[in-house]
C-alpha cells in the first residue's frame, strides 16, 4: 500500500505579506512579510520537497517526471496544479492571467485559471472580481485614463466564501483575506495597477496593461457555481467546482469520514482543526497547514478529528 506524500512549505516573501502564516497557521517563517505558502508545487518557482517514506528529498516535479504510477500514468508534461494559502496584509495588484494558448506563446507555461476558499477576512474585506467595462476600447480607455473606481467591479467577503476565477478574469485579493488557491501550474501574472506602490528602494512594479488587455475577457463573465453538499452523520463532503483544469472539494469532519478517490490522484491541504488520515492501517497527524497527495494506489481513506480539509483532484 502507497503511503501519503506530506510536502514541505514553500514559503514566497511578497510586498503585501504579513506574519499570519505563523500566527494561524504555526508555520515557522523566514520574515514577516510573507505572502504565500506554495503548499503543493512542482513550479519551478517553487517546487515542493516530499517529506516521508521512500521518497523522502526528492522534489514534485522529479516524482511527477520519474515515478508516473504515483499519478495514474498522466500525459500532461508538467504537475498541473498548484496549491497556495495567501495571506494578504496588503492589498494585492489588480491582475489577469492568460489562458493556455496566449501563456505558451507569450510565457512559455501553462494559462492560470484559479479558485479561492476564503480561509478568513477581517470586517469589511472586499475582493476585485471582474470589471464593467463592455467592449475592448471602453477596457483600453479606462486603463488609461486610470478610472478605476469606474472600471473594477468590488465584492465583499467573509470566512467560507468560494470564488472561481477563470483566466481572463480581471481580479485582486484584498488586504485583511486569508485564502486557499487551487490554480494551474502557472506563475504567470499581469498587473493591470498596482496603487502607484512602491517597493523598499523606491521603484514601482512593472505593469502589463498590453498583455493584460489581450486577456482581459470582454464584457466579464461571473461564473455561476452549482455547490453540492453530502451531509455523511456529522461530516459533509462539499463540491465547488468541476472544470476541465481541476475539481475542488471541501471534507469538513467532525468524527469520522471516509472518502474514496475520484480522480487519479488526490491533493489535500488542512486549513482548520486537527485530525488523522487513516490509510489502511496507518495513521498520519493532520494540523492546520499540513498538505498531502494520496497516490493513485490509494482507493479509499478515513478522516478523523474535527478538520476541515481543502481538497482537488483532476478528471484525467
Amino acid at each position: 500500500m502507497q503511503e501519503p506524500l506530506f510536502m514541505q512549505p514553500v514559503f514566497q516573501e511578497k510586498i503585501w505579506g504579513g506574519n499570519r502564516l505563523n500566527t494561524v497557521f504555526g508555520f515557522e517563517l523566514p520574515s514577516d512579510k510573507i505572502g504565500e505558502d506554495w503548499a503543493i508545487s512542482a513550479h519551478p518557482h517553487g517546487k515542493s520537497v516530499i517529506l516521508n517514506g521512500p521518497y523522502q528529498g526528492m522534489t514534485l516535479d522529479q516524482l511527477w517526471a520519474e515515478h508516473q504510477e504515483l499519478f495514474g500514468h498522466q500525459s500532461e508534461e508538467v504537475f498541473p496544479l498548484l496549491i497556495k494559502i495567501l495571506d494578504a496584509e496588503d492589498d494585492l495588484s489588480v491582475q489577469v492571467h492568460p489562458d493556455d494558448a496566449y501563456g505558451k506563446q507569450h510565457a512559455g507555461e501553462l494559462g492560470k485559471t484559479e479558485c479561492w476558499y476564503i480561509i478568513d477576512a477581517n470586517p469589511g474585506a472586499e475582493i476585485i472580481y471582474g470589471h464593467h467595462a463592455q467592449t475592448k476600447e471602453e477596457l483600453t480607455q479606462m486603463i488609461q485614463e486610470g478610472r478605476w473606481d469606474d472600471l473594477l467591479k468590488r465584492v465583499p467577503v467573509k470566512k467560507g466564501d468560494f470564488f472561481f476565477v477563470p483566466s481572463g478574469t480581471i481580479h485582486a485579493i484584498g488586504k485583511g483575506i486569508m485564502i486557499l488557491e487551487t490554480q494551474q501550474s502557472s506563475d504567470t501574472t499581469y498587473r493591470v495597477y498596482d496603487y502607484d506602490r512602491k517597493d523598499d528602494q523606491g521603484n514601482t512594479r512593472e505593469l502589463h496593461i498590453q498583455q493584460s488587455i489581450d486577456v482581459t475577457t470582454v464584457p466579464a463573465v461571473t461564473p455561476q457555481l452549482a455547490v453540492k453538499e453530502v451531509r455523511k452523520g456529522n461530516s459533509a463532503v462539499t463540491t465547488y467546482l468541476e472544470t476541465e483544469f481541476f475539481n475542488v472539494y471541501e471534507w469538513q469532519v467532525k468524527g469520522e469520514l471516509t472518502i474514496a478517490a475520484k480522480g487519479p490522484y488526490t491533493l489535500m491541504t488542512v486549513i482548520e482543526g486537527y485530525g488523522y488520515l487513516v490509510v489502511g492501517d496507518k495513521e498520519y497527524e493532520l494540523k492546520m497547514g499540513t498538505s498531502c497527495i494520496l497516490p493513485n494506489e490509494i482507493k479509499e481513506w478515513q478522516i478523523k478529528g474535527d478538520v476541515k480539509i481543502i481538497a482537488s483532484d483532476t478528471a484525467k
